[in-house]
């Protein structure tokens, strides 16, 4: 079918390239490039006696825009999928534009310098790529990205209007150590230690960061603490899906990482402003995610399970309905399949089908598009056959 250029290697890259390789007839051949080439030797050794799909690797520093161009031009590949960092989206939307190639990501751009993700860089480039024929598929990962799809799904199937989106992130897995992060350390805490904010009647409510805090009981895990934070996908959905009044995110937290993250703050280890530190300046952020464990570390580890999913709560046919729709992963089985634990797994997976979308030509339009944008079907059916299986439950109890 084609050639997929997947930009980056971290955790989840990994879970991505191993199930391109699971799908070789529509991914034929697929070229690894990150900044440490020796990350991409190592993972192609690993795989190419494993699959039928070409397998090569490169190295470019996703910063530089004339790199990703000379890249992209020597490999001509259909689609770019980006796994790099959230800093690195714009760098690589613009060497797509200048050859005229599919991109696929699965966060958002955040500015290196303030802590700070929205849409509004990404969606400027609407035009350019609406001009230049080709499709920017954004947030292909699971929250923003499988959760969008379930609510595109839900509209789709069940409902006349959403009026109330939650969606609930719960990873019960135990990694053993008293503090490690599940993906990228800086962008974890960046994200949790932010303001929280939710939507509500056409506007941002902000709130302090893990303000509002809620328990669930979820669905073969059991009770746990919640707390409400800001996260992209709101933004889009607040756009795209009609008749919507609130929509809030939830993650949980045990209370061991939330004290230990509430003294790394209070002794400034989780601030973006550089430091000045024998005469070198460091962003001590950064110098923090060196000394903590990789991610990538943590699949051996950690056990138990991750419950990810969307409460609706809207009309049909003039009457009240909700209903919930989720996934359920377990960490160890992910681990058995890809050597990954669950939270690389559940973004890896949907940043394969989501170029796999654009690869088919199952889904096109020329422009810039948030993932509920388009029929979700096909990508549900997906889910199901790559790892992903989700379940509807029509009488769930809802977040007070």
């Amino acid at each position: 079918m084609g050639k997929v250029l997947i930009i980056g290697c971290g955790g989840v890259a990994s879970v991505a390239i191993h199930k391109c390789c699971q799908n070789s007839e529509v991914f034929e051949e697929v070229c690894i490039a990150s900044r440490t080439v020796s990350k991409c030797e190592a993972l192609k050794e690993k795989l190419e006696k494993t699959t039928k799909t070409k397998i090569t690797t490169a190295q470019v520093n996703a910063d530089h825009v004339e790199e990703l161009i000379a890249l992209i031009e020597r490999e001509k590949p259909d689609v770019v999928l980006n796994l790099a960092l959230p800093y690195q989206d714009l760098t690589i939307m613009d060497a797509c534009l200048a050859t005229k190639v599919h991109y696929v990501d699965t966060a958002n751009y955040e500015p290196e310098d303030t802590a700070k993700f929205e849409y509004k860089w990404q969606w400027a480039y609407r035009e350019r790529f609406e001009k230049a024929g080709i499709t920017a598929l954004l947030g292909s990962g699971f929250d923003p990205g499988v959760t969008s799809v379930f609510s595109a799904y839900a509209l789709k199937h069940y409902f006349d209007e959403i009026n109330y989106i939650d969606i609930l992130d719960c990873n019960a897995g135990d990694h053993g150590y008293p503090f490690a992060t599940n993906f990228n350390p800086e962008i974890n805490i960046r994200e949790v230690s932010a303001k929280g904010s939710y939507w509500e009647d056409g506007r941002w409510v902000e709130t302090e960061p893990m303000e509002i805090k809620r328990v669930y009981d979820f669905p073969q895990i059991g009770e746990k603490d919640m707390y409400l934070l800001h996260h992209e996908e709101i933004e889009s959905l607040a756009l795209n899906i009609p008749g919507i009044k609130r929509i809030r995110f939830f993650m949980t937290f045990g209370q061991s990482y939330l004290t230990h993250l509430k003294c790394l703050e209070n002794v400034g280890m989780t601030s973006i402003e550089p430091i000045m530190f024998e005469g070198k300046e460091i962003v001590p952020l950064q110098f923090l995610k060196a000394v903590l464990p990789d991610p990538s570390s943590l699949g051996p580890r950690t056990k138990g399970k991750t419950n990810i999913g969307c409460i609706f709560v809207g009309k049909k046919d003039g009457k009240e309905k909700k209903l919930y729709i989720y996934n359920v992963c377990d960490h160890e089985s992910c681990y058995k399949e890809v050597g990954s634990q669950a939270v690389a797994y559940t973004t890896g997976v949907p940043a394969m089908i989501g170029a796999m979308m654009l690869m088919t030509g199952t889904w096109k339009k020329a422009g810039v598009y948030n993932i509920e944008e388009f029929d979700p079907d096909p990508f549900m059916d997906a889910l199901n056959q790559w790892g992903l299986p989700w379940i509807v439950d029509e009488n769930p109890k809802l977040v007070d």
